[in-house]
């Protein structure tokens, strides 16, 4: 294996580590719910962070790039959607590195399917 696969490799890991964390442990980034959400009222919005929090049904299919920045959940009913974006730390453009934690601000958003 040459030196850039294992660098892509090594970054990948990274990426999914620090995307893991934010979903599970609400730290290294933010969250952001969506108005659709937050009309579910709080006991559904909490079962939804609940459950995006325990989500870990991450095939090739649904995460082709092994990042684990994107899930679909479904609660009372809704499928609601969560996706993580990797910004500057300005929030302004695209990270520069979202493999390195000191330069890239996690946003996960919460959203219902329709508001997508």
């Amino acid at each position: 294996m040459s030196g850039t696969v294992v660098e892509l490799d090594q970054s990948k890991a990274r990426i999914r580590n620090l995307n893991d964390t934010l979903r599970r442990e609400m730290t290294g980034g933010r969250w952001l719910i969506t108005p659709g959400v937050i009309a579910l009222g709080q006991d559904a919005m909490m079962e939804a962070v609940k459950a995006v929090q325990g989500f870990d049904a991450f095939t090739p299919e649904n995460d082709p790039y092994g990042e684990h920045d994107f899930g679909s959940v479904q609660v009372g009913g809704e499928t609601l959607f969560w996706k993580i974006d990797y910004l500057d730390n300005d929030r302004e453009y695209a990270s520069p590195d979202p493999s390195n934690a000191d330069l890239t601000e996690r946003i996960l958003t919460l959203m219902l399917a329709s508001e997508y």
